[in-house]
């Protein structure tokens, strides 16, 4: 695939090799030219470094890979209101949370994803990538295959395409894509990382606060459009 990186940071730069080795074509761009350089040369194989306006021309997905506090900021730049990621996958892994305390920092019922996607009217948001640290994604796929164990990847979106398209990727770096639903369920997905940010910081295993439930098996539709 052809994939933007908009940052420079921890995430862009582990995502960015585990879809480098997949074999992706990479672009990458951020505020400093020198940084975006100095990534694409880390990051090797089929990447190269671009202004951030050139980063989201024709992809096939784009991670906004920046802080919350710069995703407007980013946005602008790209000149997302005027539609430049119409249709293009934009894949949002961002926490808009108190550091340290895990409050989240978007208005009552409002998530952060929902938020970007009005922000860059006519792209196809997807949340995901948020709830784990970028180390988790610098190590290489075991070669036996992708070991899920720990590494289930929850993702919300609207449009079928771009889950499909992120959950390729998510794939490509070892974990395994759940769809939780549709955009309107990020805000669920967001409070959880709050839930776990704050847990984390208090000096809790957010691991211990979750039991343990057992997989239940799909369940199918019935006559009248239930789930039995």
């Amino acid at each position: 695939m052809r994939i933007g990186i908009l940052g420079t940071g921890a995430l862009a730069e582990a995502l960015g090799t585990g879809w480098a080795r997949a074999g992706h074509e990479l672009v990458v761009g951020g505020r400093s030219r020198a940084k975006a350089e100095a990534l694409a040369g880390r990051l090797g194989g089929a990447t190269r470094a671009a202004d951030p306006r050139e980063v989201v021309d024709g992809r096939d997905a784009v991670l906004l890979a920046v802080l919350w506090s710069g995703v407007a900021d980013v946005l602008s730049d790209v000149d997302a209101a005027a539609g430049t990621l119409a249709g293009t996958t934009l894949i949002d892994p961002t926490n808009a949370v108190e550091h340290g305390v895990g409050v989240l920092l978007t208005e009552p019922g409002r998530s952060a994803a929902g938020q970007i996607a009005a922000w860059a009217p006519g792209a196809h948001v997807v949340k995901a990538f948020h709830l784990f640290p970028a180390e988790r994604w610098t190590a290489p796929p075991p070669a036996s295959g992708h070991d899920t164990a720990d590494a289930t990847v929850v993702i919300c979106g609207d449009d079928a395409g771009a889950l499909r398209i992120a959950g390729e990727l998510i794939r490509d770096v070892g974990g395994t894509p759940a769809v939780l639903g549709p955009l309107d369920r990020a805000r669920q997905l967001e409070e959880a990382a709050g839930f776990v940010i704050g847990l984390a910081f208090a000096g809790f295993d957010p691991n211990s606060a979750i039991p343990r439930v057992p997989t239940l098996p799909p369940q199918s539709p019935s006559p009248d459009g239930s789930t039995a």
